[in-house]
């Protein structure tokens, strides 16, 4: 199981580069609105040992000091990220949060982007979106287009609806990222034409920036899940590369 510190890295990912993390989850625990199948965190009953979430003065703070730090040692980054142990939109000092991360951005960090990896179950409260419309890059994700199948692999809170997920997220104008996990089990497939069209046909309703496609790629708290190869989801998404998305994939 992950567990970061409220200011973590840089690390290299291979979606956002050299990213500076920001965890507003408890730093020996998680709390996420999701307890997806394959998250590297674990499953959220084993992170309840510490349910503190960090001060906006302290995520402020830590994260000048980590800036001065790395502009002392010519460090560039290529993103401030929110990631964590859980779900960051959660904190209830978000919208605070991200305004400050935006600000200290512009005075040590200019030319990196602030990102958001978020699962979007608080995306249709108006506090979060603004916050979120604030944001470079608002990844937002969405693993299926059914709540049967999103509660195999995500395993969300009661209430989760992704067609109230969907209605939400059509309030950035496509000015978004949509992030989606490719996977296998011994009960569902990604790759399953149903699934396949059920998906491509959200991507070409809300129409985001970019999509990044990936897959598994660290230990999953279940068993039995099977990742695809990069040439796989090639061949699996070619209709939405034909129709001129871009698409990111990483295997």
């Amino acid at each position: 199981m992950l567990r970061e510190k409220t200011v973590f890295g840089p690390i290299i990912s291979r979606r956002l580069g050299v990213s500076l993390g920001i965890n507003l989850l408890p730093e020996n625990g998680k709390l996420c609105t999701f307890d997806c199948i394959y998250c590297e965190c674990g499953w959220n009953k084993d992170g309840l040992d510490d349910t503190t979430l960090p001060s906006a003065e302290k995520v402020r703070n830590d994260l000048e000091k980590k800036l001065q730090e790395l502009e002392k040692q010519n460090v560039k980054v290529d993103s401030i990220t929110f990631s964590g142990d859980g779900e960051s939109t959660i904190h209830p000092d978000f919208p605070q949060i991200v305004d400050d991360v935006i600000a200290l951005r512009d005075k040590y960090a200019p030319n990196a982007k602030v990102s958001v990896l978020s699962n979007a179950t608080q995306v249709h409260r108006p506090d979060v979106l603004a916050a979120l419309r604030k944001i470079d890059n608002p990844i937002m994700k969405i693993d299926a287009p059914t709540n049967e199948l999103i509660n195999k692999i995500n395993r969300p809170h009661k209430g989760y609806d992704v067609g109230r997920v969907v209605e939400a997220l059509r309030k950035f104008d496509g000015d978004f990222v949509l992030q989606t996990m490719f996977l296998r089990s011994d009960d569902f497939d990604s790759s399953s034409q149903d699934v396949l069209d059920g998906w491509m046909a959200i991507v070409r309703d809300l129409k985001p920036r970019e999509i990044m496609v990936y897959t598994i790629d660290r230990p999953t708290p279940a068993q039995n899940l099977r990742k695809f190869s990069v040439e796989e989801m090639q061949n699996l998404i070619k209709p939405l590369i034909d129709e001129g998305f871009k698409i990111q994939i990483k295997g």
